[in-house]
């Protein structure tokens, strides 16, 4: 072969070579994350499987209860009935999901995350003095999984209502069904440990969560070293926020998704203090933090998106057993929120936040009305704009950030 020949053969062999591993390295394998395509979340607020409801549910627990006003867990069913009707018992382990169970269907989230307040177990070490003690029979976790609830959060104010044992035996319930869990364990290095969730295709979800004295959470509770509890924060200071950083940093890769889901503030009433808005703002600006899941109050709160970051300062009750408890009617308690919101896994923005209006009665989660939904608008926007963010109410009776 002529030195020329070989040259331009060589040239071309190269030249195919180049172009099969460009071609090779622009294909992507669809088990791999892109970074292009949205993640979504479910989010919601506060769920009490415990006490009333774990009554209805196949296997109810020892209704003792050690409140000063009601003794027995049974009368939060009749408080219920004799409002809305008797329900028949016991039933199903999807009851209490109602019509959530479609919506969730139709949104198809990639991941499902909840803030589980109440303690999973048959321990009768209740917390002395507590007032309210909320527990689910381990035997009822399968409400759980008929949601198909990717991650607990637990660091709240009811996670250890029945000891320490209590806790141990929740952690094992949710773990051998499949639940991620965050915000508790048996160390304070398990307790700030993130829950990591796959989004296959896509990439990952990472959870923290913490919780504060002001939520009710009982210092005592708060992990240590050789402790059990949960990650408590001792104060909203810059300090906690650094703290925060290093376990964000430490387990984020590109294209992850980093929540700090947070159990903060009181009940009820729609003020933000303004404490939680600084800290929101600092955790986006300093700890990679993505998403900022609050919860505690028994109502929604206004959002803000800062900086194309989800905040959401307070997301209410999302299931109870207060149906037939008067007070505070005003902040429409029996109403709720689903949260659907997609994050753009390349830059950690809210590309979209969607939220199903949602009314408790009877034990478990039905569509709201017409009046109801635009109740939930008119009020949510009316807390939401100064944050400028506004939410429309669209035709489909769905509530739609604008920001």
């Amino acid at each position: 072969m002529k030195r020329r020949d070989f040259l331009l053969q060589s040239s071309a062999t190269l030249l195919a070579l180049a172009s099969g591993m460009e071609q090779a390295m622009s294909t992507t394998n669809p088990e791999e994350p892109t970074m292009e395509t949205p993640i979504t979340l479910f989010l919601c607020g506060d769920v009490m499987t415990g006490r009333g409801i774990d009554q209805l549910l196949p296997h109810p627990s020892e209704p003792q209860l050690y409140e000063p006003y009601i003794r027995n867990a049974q009368r939060y069913v009749e408080l219920g009935e004799e409002i809305n009707g008797t329900i028949a018992k016991p039933v199903s382990f999807d009851y209490i999901w109602g019509d959530a169970l479609s919506r969730l269907e139709q949104a198809a989230p990639d991941v499902r995350i909840i803030n589980l307040e109440t303690s999973v177990t048959a321990s009768n070490n209740y917390w002395p003095y507590k007032g309210i003690n909320y527990r689910m029979h381990p035997k009822n976790i399968a409400c759980l999984t008929a949601a198909k609830i990717d991650c607990c959060v637990l660091a709240n104010n009811h996670i250890l209502d029945w000891g320490y044992a209590g806790l141990t035996e929740t952690l094992h319930a949710l773990t051998s069904a499949g639940i991620k869990t965050a915000g508790a364990g048996a160390t304070l290095q398990q307790a700030q440990s993130p829950a990591i969730l796959d989004a296959p295709s896509k990439g990952r979800v990472i959870v923290i969560a913490c919780g504060t004295i002001s939520s009710g959470i009982s210092s005592e509770w708060a992990a240590q070293s050789r402790k059990a509890g949960v990650y408590l924060l001792t104060d909203l200071s810059r300090r906690m926020v650094d703290y925060i950083a290093t376990i964000v940093h430490q387990s984020k890769r590109p294209g992850d998704v980093a929540v700090l889901s947070i159990h903060w503030g009181g009940n009820w009433g729609y003020e933000i203090p303004q404490e939680h808005i600084e800290l929101a703002h600092m955790l986006i600006d300093s700890a990679s933090v993505d998403i900022l899941h609050g919860h505690s109050s028994h109502h929604p709160l206004g959002l803000e998106v800062y900086k194309g970051k989800l905040i959401l300062y307070g997301c209410g009750d999302f299931l109870n057993d207060y149906e037939g408890i008067g007070g505070h009617e005003y902040y429409r308690g029996d109403l709720s929120l689903m949260y659907f919101a997609s994050i753009a896994p390349a830059t950690g923005k809210l590309a979209g936040l969607e939220m199903a209006p949602m009314q408790i009665k009877r034990f478990k989660l039905n569509r709201a009305s017409q009046d109801d939904a635009s109740w939930l608008q008119h009020t949510l926007n009316e807390q939401s704009r100064r944050f400028n963010c506004h939410i429309e109410l669209t035709s489909d009776q769905m509530l739609k950030a604008v920001y």
